[in-house]
């Protein structure tokens, strides 16, 4: 159990990570092997040349701040969050919170419209600017997920995609925004610790995979081996990828669903934009043939999305779910 704490995080400051940066215009063949490799030591990378548009992504930046921005009266019209809508400092359902406001969002359109109605001043051009980045870091999401079936030499490279481009997708989309800590009393030059709270707490995402943009503030943090915290270095031109639980299952546990967190900054706002690829509510949801060997026998029982998103609603937003389906 992970809640933000009354008291600031003060820790020795960690080197950040440097996660794998993949170029996605490179050799297609290079790069799904470079995205395997990434998945199954860190289970995040960084994409570069990803082919979503500056102006797409300005677009939903200006949306985000301009509703993070208002009063604070106007946002809870788009709340509370059950669980989409607007939410602030309370996480899911159980008793979870953090340093954090944040929008959460269904990518289905009609969804996206009528909640439009209650964020936006102007709901047809929130409404825009949130489809048409969905579908852009959507084509991303399924792009990469090709790579990995070709990596890993599934039969079917559609496979893992065709979750997410099926029309009853539960994708989510996710704005986030983390103000900056209320410690604001720089420390010392000769001092390397941070005052930081925590923002979102640790946890695995629980859906397929995650695109997730940032501003150039720092904030995202995984564990490594041995339980230590690292900080990911924020990079504003790339796209943050990482694997969820369910492709952890689905690869018959090559690849990490690897455990983060969001601290806030000291002093600065860091705003997140997260799209969770999630595959329909009833697809049956099993390791392919060719990742079961005698050397890597089957690790999890075959479940669907729905039965795996029941799981993860009822319980603590840092509690372990991949343990409750193991063979």
């Amino acid at each position: 159990m992970v809640v933000a704490p009354p008291n600031p995080v003060r820790s020795e400051k960690p080197e950040p990570i440097e996660l794998p940066v993949i170029d996605l215009s490179a050799d297609r063949s290079e790069v799904s092997k470079l995205i395997v490799k990434a998945c199954e030591q860190y289970g995040f990378f960084k994409a570069v040349h990803h082919g979503v548009s500056d102006d797409v992504i300005a677009a939903m930046e200006e949306e985000g701040l301009g509703f993070f921005t208002k009063p604070v009266c106007e946002k809870q019209r788009a709340g509370p969050a059950g669980p989409f809508g607007y939410g602030i400092k309370s996480i899911g359902f159980n008793g979870d919170s953090g340093e954090v406001e944040y929008l959460l969002l269904h990518t289905n359109p009609s969804s996206i419209s009528q909640l439009s109605h209650t964020i936006s001043d102007d709901p047809k051009k929130f409404s825009s600017a949130v489809s048409g980045y969905i579908e852009a870091v959507k084509r991303l999401a399924c792009e990469i997920l090709d790579l990995m079936a070709e990596g890993l030499g599934v039969h079917d490279p559609s496979l893992l995609s065709n979750m997410i481009r099926d029309v009853d997708s539960d994708s989510m989309f996710r704005l986030n925004r983390y103000p900056p800590s209320s410690f604001h009393t720089p420390p010392p030059p000769h001092r390397a610790t941070t005052s930081t709270e925590i923002g979102f707490g640790e946890h695995t995402d629980p859906q397929m995979l995650t695109i997730l943009r940032s501003n150039d503030v720092g904030g995202l943090q995984i564990c490594v081996a041995g339980g230590t915290w690292v900080p990911v270095t924020p990079d504003p031109t790339a796209f943050c990828i990482n694997v969820g639980d369910v492709l952890q299952a689905m690869t018959n546990g090559r690849f990490m669903s690897v455990r983060h967190r969001a601290l806030t900054n000291g002093f600065k706002y860091r705003m997140s934009m997260a799209y969770f690829g999630a595959p329909p509510p009833h697809a049956w949801l099993s390791v392919p043939p060719e990742l079961v060997t005698p050397h890597r026998p089957l690790l999890y029982r075959p479940f669907n999305w729905a039965e795996y998103k029941k799981a993860s609603y009822s319980l603590r937003l840092g509690d372990s779910r991949l343990q409750l389906f193991l063979k």
